[in-house]
């Protein structure tokens, strides 16, 4: 069982909060400690007293991409509780395919990507943990005789492959219309038959 974090202290969060800008605009694929302690006010020293490690730092920086990810996921479904399935994905692929977003997910792709190329050190678990979190999501979107069956885990499943492969393709092509055209067909295809979804 992996040891408690301390919490941590006003410096390390303000340099997590500008490691993570900086990480948005650059990626993680080639961080270096020494252009991004000079980029956020720091020095490499610090970092590594601060997080441990260079790998500490990557972890810290998924975790808060991460929360950030899932706070944004819900607010994007709103708040009205169950509002089904179909519904809830037309409104999180409106937030993922908005522009202003494309930072974080181009992080979320490359994070995703890393661990499973590469499942040993800071990546390790980041793909299934964020399998995990949508599902849980999609879930939350689902009436609980739904959400409990066979079935409800399948539509929510296929809903979950949808996003992420549009997501994909979004993010390699930028045409929104052309992806957002097959989210919609899509939806149309997972919604049930009876005026709800």
């Amino acid at each position: 069982m992996p040891r408690e974090a301390p919490t941590p202290s006003a410096r390390q969060t303000e340099l997590l909060e500008a490691a993570y800008r900086y990480a948005l605009v650059h990626g993680l694929a080639d961080l270096s400690l020494r252009p991004l302690a000079e980029a956020i006010g720091s020095s490499p020293r610090v970092l590594l007293f601060l997080f441990e490690s260079k790998d500490g730092l990557l972890r810290a920086l998924l975790a808060r991409a991460r929360a950030d990810e899932l706070a944004l996921l819900d607010e994007a479904g709103g708040s009205d509780g169950t509002v089904g399935l179909v519904s809830a994905v037309e409104r999180l692929w409106t937030w993922l395919a908005a522009q202003e977003h494309r930072p974080l997910l181009r992080l979320w792709a490359e994070a995703y990507t890393r661990s499973l190329v590469q499942p040993d050190g800071p990546w390790t678990g980041f793909a299934r943990t964020t399998v995990e979190d949508w599902l849980g999501v999609l879930a939350g979107f689902q009436p609980p005789s739904e959400r409990e069956s066979e079935t409800g885990a399948t539509r929510r499943t296929l809903a979950l492959a949808v996003l992420r492969g549009a997501l994909l393709d979004l993010l390699a092509t930028n045409d929104e219309k052309r992806v957002t055209r097959a989210v919609a067909h899509q939806l149309a295809l997972l919604h049930d038959g009876t005026g709800r979804d």
